[in-house]
């Protein structure tokens, strides 16, 4: 009898405690925080989003009861890690370092940083502003210069040999301006035409120059005037380090600039980089993808938009406490619902159909 119970008390010393914090009624503690459209506290305090409604199907294959607490992020990751709770639901990405520290389900969404910009202008519009904008007049100002160089050399040559070209130093150069802007056009009136060696050459020299400059003129033009120049200064990531950005604060965008060297505002939250951008304060603002694609669906939906694309890859998963006797069960299930059209259905639901 002795020998029995040594037996049984050196079991329960060799034998591991359970490692969840599951309640007796074997419920899980699900720890989630505020953070749409992933997790979205209800006015009666009720829990949905796309993480939430996931890990409800995932439970519901399993037979498994949740009980949601409300954490902040650290709090939360916290939590996992001293095993306090039995699972993360939130708008996790899957990194090194918290996998040094806890277990992650197989990603359920793979995403990255995106962009957002504010809906370009159409129609006349947008094709005014473009031709009063600086940089048309810079251009136009360059080509203007040029005319007017090629006017003066043809009038040096042709001031004392040819008629066309007389008069004040003034009306000269004029008519020399006047016949380099019909040459380069094509115009052609005739009713100037260069008579000296030294003007005739000049002459040879424009008419083939003429044509690699007009063709490069209607070229720049025609870019500054498409659909996708029109929609703002910012068009891809490559765009970033000449425009003005906005980013919240101690985030991963924030990081991912810092190391590209970009210059960048910080805003305590996602609402007010948003609202700077629509204000017009800042070119473009970078965060996470699908939370930015919620947001502006949610307010700014004729206002912004989000780029086609994403960058820096992100990894959205469950986060588990290390040795989770339930790690296994939920990835298998959580394999069959990314199978399930009802996970596009969703996506769709709260981020819209992406480009």
């Amino acid at each position: 009898m002795r020998q029995l119970t040594l037996l049984a008390l050196l079991a329960l010393l060799v034998v591991p405690w359970p490692l969840t914090a599951a309640d007796d009624s074997g419920t899980l503690t699900v720890a989630t925080r505020h953070v749409p459209p992933f997790a979205i506290k209800g006015e009666d305090g009720s829990w949905h989003g796309i993480s939430i409604e996931l890990w409800r199907a995932v439970a519901d294959r399993l037979g498994l009861e949740s009980r949601f607490q409300e954490m902040g992020l650290k709090e939360m990751l916290t939590a996992v890690e001293r095993k306090e709770v039995d699972a993360a639901v939130a708008a996790l990405t899957i990194t090194s370092e918290r996998e040094k520290q806890m277990d992650f389900t197989h990603p359920f969404l793979i995403t990255g940083l995106g962009i957002a910009v504010p809906i370009g202008s159409a129609g006349w519009l947008a094709v005014i502003q473009r031709f009063v904008s600086p940089a048309f007049f810079k251009v136009t100002a360059a080509l203007l210069g040029l005319l007017l160089l090629v006017g003066i050399l043809v009038w040096f040559f042709e001031q004392r040999h040819n008629a066309q070209f007389g008069g004040t130093p003034t009306e000269g150069i004029g008519s020399g301006l006047w016949w380099s802007a019909v040459t380069m056009t094509t115009v052609g009136y005739g009713d100037k035409a260069p008579q000296s060696l030294g003007g005739r050459v000049v002459a040879l020299v424009w008419m083939f120059a003429s044509i690699i400059i007009i063709s490069s003129f209607t070229a720049a033009i025609a870019t500054a005037l498409t659909v996708g120049e029109l929609g703002g200064k910012v068009q891809g990531k490559e765009d970033l380090a000449r425009a003005r950005i906005a980013t919240v604060a101690d985030s991963t965008s924030a990081k991912y600039l810092t190391d590209e060297h970009i210059d960048f505002r910080t805003k305590p939250d996602l609402q007010g980089a948003l609202d700077a951008l629509a204000r017009g304060t800042v070119d473009a603002v970078v965060y996470d993808a699908p939370i930015m694609r919620y947001q502006i669906r949610q307010q700014f939906i004729d206002q912004l938009r989000v780029l086609p694309g994403s960058f820096e890859r992100q990894d959205y998963g469950f986060a588990l406490p290390s040795e989770s006797p339930h790690r296994e069960s939920i990835n298998q299930s959580l394999l069959e619902s990314l199978c399930d059209p009802a996970l596009e259905d969703l996506l769709i639901r709260f981020l819209g159909k992406t480009d």
